[in-house]
């Protein structure tokens, strides 16, 4: 305690010596010259917003000296970015004018290193807010993401589902979550996201290697959840949402309140979904895929000229079927046996500490999972039970994993139109087994890496960003009485390094051109797997001969941007040596197939190609169209495994954001999206045959006596297609995917 009151006697005069500035100024309309209301202005390196008010009038108070960006952004105009200098108590004016436009919003990119926009960005990253998620009536979030071009999912059922990018999935595919990576036995074939949809307020995809960023495991990707925002200063909001889904009769509400002073911020939100098991196109319903889940994330910031700093914490609590079968015909919300139970809790601490020109950014996250599956009686020799009111079976597998993860990130001061960061981070790891069997040992892991990556702005509006990082983790196991597990000490290290370079082609097109390594440590399943896994139907085997997977990626993109067009062109090859996999060795255990991980060099390219039409005069209307394949291979030309199937997608949109009707912000579509055969199969997988799928949706906001309310419905798979994803984990069984769903929305902000 001494301690801390004498840092906080040394911090205080330190922190009232930092100079004050503020901006304040107009944002008026470039064609009418008319002021305009509820233009939002955000510093993302502050995390620091305001709106205008009636006059167009904003102001900001208590900036730090530095040289910081300043977006401006509101519907229906050009989104600008200006480079704002602030020294010695300066009060600055800005008079700023803004130019319609009928192309989207431009947002910041946050899970890149300088936080650009993506026309400013040297990394390509595609954005989706959960709003328009929410509109398209995914069930799910991992359903819900599957709309971006380039991101598909591993379902089993409807609950279950793994995120896949360009081809790669589990742990070649971080998740972050409040700023922090999410750990939750990832690994699992039927382990599903293990994120609610409730407070997230948009996912970025980095498509590609991102080992320098994030070390291993972001071989493939990243999918970056950003948690919705705090309230603006001296604001408080609240608003409840309620959704209803026809086909598995899905009840899904969530009430969130965020209020804000000058400088402390609080939010909570909880959420509560439950479903019974779903209905195929041809009537049926797939036993056992019923699920409910329970959430919770809350918050608290603090924000001063030179510190701002929030702690976070999301309670996530689920249980969920594992379907085998098409069995016992009901709507019952009772789960039965086998099914996961899973508690996830994230508290993670962020904080900026803004210097002299620089800033110090920290980021603390613990991770605790524990993972729950039980299954019927599961040893056919096991005495019965003695006693009547005997407690009940216990879990057969029963693992809490729990993860510190730490950040530390030096922002240099910026020289010319050089920007640099130097960062160190690392995790520790430690698995733990209570159940009646074991799948894996207890063991622990610690990483640690270091990293270095710079941005140079060229003034044509060009810009060059490269890094190298270095990683090295340890992975340390416990043996077993029983022989089962060996002690294993292992150390596994890397070097990565990256380079990109954005350019203007010509006007209006933008070139991007990426190099990128990456690197993967073998996961403690692929090592020491020994044991039936429930929801697999197979005995899985580990090799601790294994090393650790390195790839290489080139991305090539093309993007040509104007008023009323927008194309685009992405293209990769990504070269992976020691692809780890598992196959059957020919062998039986326990009466299951043995399945046995081993490893060999892969290949894998392919893109995503799309345009976005909004012609003039008829601003309000949207024709999207995109289209995405992915070929994987091993380097003897046999096909990998769990490759997407190639797919188009067609969207016409009506959106009216008219003010002369009582209903506001209207809008309405019709997908069509086409999935091509997958016959590009591996060796111990089915072909699938291709399919269509038409989606149709409408919604609009209106106010009741002040109150803003917003109404969604929507229609998936409208023509009851009776269909069998390729990346369905039941397809083998030929059960097939989830038919024709109605879903209501309704949000009401109070």
């Amino acid at each position: 305690m001494k301690q801390l009151l004498l840092f906080i006697m040394i911090a205080l005069p330190l922190h009232m010596g930092f100079a004050q500035n503020s901006i304040s100024g107009t944002v008026t309309s470039t064609e009418q010259k008319e002021p305009l209301e509820q233009v939002a202005l955000y510093f993302p390196e502050l995390e620091k917003g305001t709106t205008t008010d009636s006059a167009g009038y904003f102001i900001f108070r208590s900036i730090p000296n530095g040289d910081f960006e300043l977006i401006i952004s509101s519907i229906g105009f050009e989104t600008q970015s200006i480079h704002v200098n602030l020294n010695n108590q300066e009060e600055k004016t800005l008079n700023i004018s803004m130019l319609p436009s009928a192309i989207e919003m431009e947002e910041v990119i946050v899970s890149t290193p300088f936080h650009k926009l993506q026309s400013e960005n040297v990394m390509k990253v595609e954005r989706a807010n959960l709003k328009e998620l929410k509109s398209n009536g995914a069930i799910t979030l991992s359903d819900g993401i599957t709309k971006i071009a380039g991101v598909e999912t591993i379902s089993t059922g409807v609950g279950i589902g793994k995120p896949v990018i360009r081809g790669l999935s589990a742990n070649r595919v971080l998740v972050y979550s409040q700023g922090i990576r999410m750990e939750n036995q990832q690994y699992g074939d039927e382990h599903g996201l293990g994120l609610n949809e409730a407070g997230i307020d948009n996912v970025e995809v980095i498509k590609g290697p991102a080992s320098l960023l994030y070390g291993s495991d972001a071989m493939g990707g990243v999918l970056y959840f950003n948690p919705e925002k705090f309230a603006l200063p001296n604001e408080t909001k609240g608003d409840v949402n309620m959704n209803y889904y026809t086909n598995t009769e899905g009840v899904g509400i969530n009430a969130g309140l965020a209020t804000s002073s000058e400088h402390f911020k609080f939010l909570v939100r909880g959420g509560h979904t439950s479903h019974v098991d779903y209905k195929t196109g041809d009537g049926s319903r797939l036993t056992n895929s019923r699920f409910r889940e329970n959430d919770l994330k809350t918050g608290v910031g603090y924000q001063t000229t030179n510190v701002t700093s929030e702690l976070r914490y999301n309670l996530n609590y689920s249980k969920l079927g594992i379907p085998e079968e098409m069995g016992t015909q009901t709507k019952t919300r009772t789960l039965a046996m086998p099914f996961q139970e899973i508690s996830n809790h994230m508290l993670s601490s962020k904080s900026k500490f803004f210097l002299e020109n620089s800033l110090i950014e920290t980021t603390i996250g613990y991770t605790f999972n524990k993972r729950k599956e039980f299954e019927e009686h599961h040893h056919e020799e096991e005495e019965e039970e003695e006693e009547e009111g005997h407690e009940e079976e216990g879990p057969a597998l029963h693992m809490n994993l729990s993860t510190l993860s730490y950040s530390i990130q030096y922002h240099l001061p910026k020289w010319d139109n050089l920007e640099t960061i130097v960062g160190i981070q690392g995790m520790n790891q430690k698995n733990e087994n209570f159940g009646e069997e074991m799948l894996i040992p207890d063991a622990s892991t610690n990483d640690i890496g270091v990293l270095l990556t710079s941005h140079i702005h060229f003034k044509d509006e060009s810009g060059l960003q490269l890094g190298l990082r270095y990683d090295r983790r340890n992975l340390d196991t416990e043996a077993t009485g029983d022989g089962a597990f060996e002690n294993l000490n292992l150390d596994f290290n890397s070097f990565n390094a990256a380079i990109g370079y954005k350019f203007n082609v010509l006007e209006h097109v933008i070139s991007r051109v990426n190099f990128a390594t990456g690197f993967r440590a073998p996961n403690l399943a692929e090592l020491t797997s020994n044991g039936t896994h429930e929801g697999t139907n197979r005995y899985e085997l580990g090799n601790s001969d294994l090393t650790h997977e390195k790839n290489i990626q080139t991305d090539i993109s093309l993007e040509y941007s104007n008023e009323h067009v927008e194309f685009f062109i992405n293209g990769f090859y990504n070269s992976i040596n020691d692809y780890i996999f598992i196959q059957p060795n020919g062998t039986v255990l326990e009466e299951e197939d043995v399945f046995e991980y081993t490893q060999e060099n892969a290949e894998l390219y392919g893109g995503e190609m799309g345009f976005h039409i909004h012609p003039h005069p008829l601003d309000w209307l949207h024709y999207e169209s995109s289209f995405e394949m992915v070929v994987g291979k091993k380097k003897t030309g046999d096909n990998l495994p769990l490759i997407p199937a190639n797919s188009l997608s067609n969207t016409l949109r009506f959106e009216s954001n008219s003010s002369t009707t009582r209903v506001k912000n209207k809008y309405a579509f019709i997908t069509l999206k086409s999935v091509f055969d997958q016959n590009k199969t591996g060796e111990f997988e089915s072909a699938t045959d291709g399919y269509s799928l038409l989606n149709i949706g409408f919604g609009g906001n209106f106010s009741i006596n002040k109150t803003l309310c917003e109404v969604r419905l929507s229609g998936n798979n409208i023509l009851d297609k009776s269909y069998v994803s390729h990346l369905s984990r039941l397809k083998v069984d030929g059960i097939n995917n989830i038919g024709r769903n109605i879903s209501l929305g309704v949000t009401v902000n109070l």
